[in-house]
């Protein structure tokens, strides 16, 4: 069996095209079919349904995708413990984080980690969903639940706090309300609800269920922005609000509690790169912990 063959299978698999893993491997899309006609032909077993709308794996292909990781991951620690001990923390390690968390907390702090480490790259993407690390769109993924499924090693970073929030010009206009029935003659800034991608985000109905926004963001550091901005009142990540003094927060008694979780796939786990990564995370979070509570 070809190592070749069996990264390009891995591409297709994280992909779910031939195009696609042509592109990310930077070769032409006959190459890969090419390549994996011959994997399939030397395992003799159909790894992939090729279909017009994409690729998808047989009962075959999952099977043999776990067998591919473990081949993929050995050879990745190999090459990291081959060389000397810089090597361990070279490469290129991708983290994807909620944008409050991604942004608030990890970027102005990533870089001492580059400092360090000349050789490390560090990919930071904060985005508003999840991503995948089956199909490697992140090496490291920073969740807000725990996972339940999937070859996933998870552990827990920190608890943390959302309240409601309103900057002082928007309450010296419409006033303070005391209580949550209030809210309802408010101007309210919210999530957009069918783009929420994990049930620990929809929350507003902990706080009440009449907390109807009118002003929907799909961002947690756009909804701050807009409450900064006077827009109305917000559902805020208390530890990035409590950073600014122009923001006070309303309902004090009303608060959400979740929790942040560090998660890799069990394939990368033992990577050097990939654990100097997740342990300065963790000891970032754990340094500061008292921002979050």
């Amino acid at each position: 069996m070809n190592w070749d063959d069996t990264r390009i299978f891995l591409a297709v698999a994280r992909s779910g095209q031939l195009l696609a893993a042509a592109r990310a491997l930077g070769v032409n899309h006959a190459t890969v079919a090419r390549r994996l006609s011959a994997l399939e032909d030397d395992l003799g077993v159909k790894l992939v349904d090729r279909r017009t709308t994409g690729s998808a794996l047989t009962t075959a292909g999952e099977r043999f995708l776990a067998t591919a990781e473990r081949i993929e991951a050995e050879m990745l620690e190999a090459r990291a413990e081959i060389g000397d001990a810089d090597v361990a923390v070279s490469g290129t390690v991708r983290i994807g984080a909620p944008d409050g968390f991604g942004v608030a907390f990890l970027a102005p702090r990533l870089g001492i980690l580059t400092e360090r480490h000349p050789a490390l790259t560090l990919q930071l993407v904060p985005v508003p969903r999840a991503v995948s690390l089956s199909r490697r769109e992140a090496d490291i993924a920073i969740t807000v639940e725990r996972p339940d499924h999937g070859r996933l090693v998870a552990r827990k970073l920190v608890d943390y706090t959302l309240g409601l929030y309103a900057s002082r010009a928007y309450l010296a206009r419409a006033g303070t309300p005391k209580t949550t029935a209030e809210l309802k003659a408010h101007a309210l800034v919210g999530y957009v609800e069918d783009l929420v991608y994990s049930g620990a985000l929809a929350y507003a109905e902990e706080i009440d269920r009449i907390f109807q926004p009118r002003f929907e963001i799909a961002s947690a550091l756009g909804q701050t922005e807009a409450v900064r901005a006077g827009a109305g009142i917000g559902i805020l990540h208390a530890f990035i609000a409590r950073s600014d003094p122009d923001l006070v927060q309303v309902l004090p008694e009303r608060t959400i509690a979740r929790n942040y979780w560090l998660v890799l796939h069990e394939s990368v786990r033992d990577l050097g790169r990939v654990r100097v990564v997740a342990d300065f995370i963790s000891e970032a979070v754990a340094s500061e912990r008292g921002i979050f509570s």
